[in-house]
């Protein structure tokens, strides 16, 4: 969902009360949870932690502008949802996630990224606030940067 909002308090205070509550939640256990090094911030509509610029000033997609993000937690429609990066771009780490949630009992609801829920109750919180601890800004720094190597190699290759 939009909300015409610039900051992490803003978003938060435009949530309707239950979803606020929830994210609230989500958002604690995150930054508990959230390795030295990574910034909060609010961008492209959601509460996010990336590295950042100071630290990785080629940023994100090559633009030095946008900082390289690791976690975000959004309101949207119909569920709320927590995106994992390092999920996304590692495959072991995918393999550990979906094996590690299953065990919880909880029903999975998963993009490639995107950890979807309806109620804090369906999230696995203790497992998102492992997932989180995994990276290190270095680590994912060099996920980042091997992943774009790679996708420059299978272009080329195309040409």
């Amino acid at each position: 969902m939009k909300y015409d909002v610039e900051t992490v308090k803003e978003y938060l205070e435009a949530l309707p009360d239950d979803r606020r509550k929830q994210i609230e939640k989500v958002r604690s256990v995150i930054k508990k949870n959230m390795p030295k090094g990574y910034e909060e911030t609010f961008a492209y509509g959601m509460i996010g932690w990336v590295v950042p610029l100071k630290l990785y000033p080629q940023g994100y997609l090559r633009d030095p502008n946008t900082p390289l993000p690791y976690v975000s937690v959004a309101n949207q429609k119909n569920h709320m949802a927590v995106y994992l990066m390092s999920i996304y771009g590692i495959p072991e780490m995918t393999k550990w996630f979906t094996e590690e949630y299953k065990k919880t009992g909880k029903k999975m609801d998963m993009g490639k990224s995107c950890v979807r829920f309806r109620k804090i109750e369906d999230l696995p919180l203790d497992l998102i606030g492992e997932a989180v601890s995994r990276m290190s800004v270095k680590d994912t720094i060099e996920m980042y940067d091997k992943y774009q190597s790679a996708r420059k190699s299978r272009k080329a290759k195309k040409k």
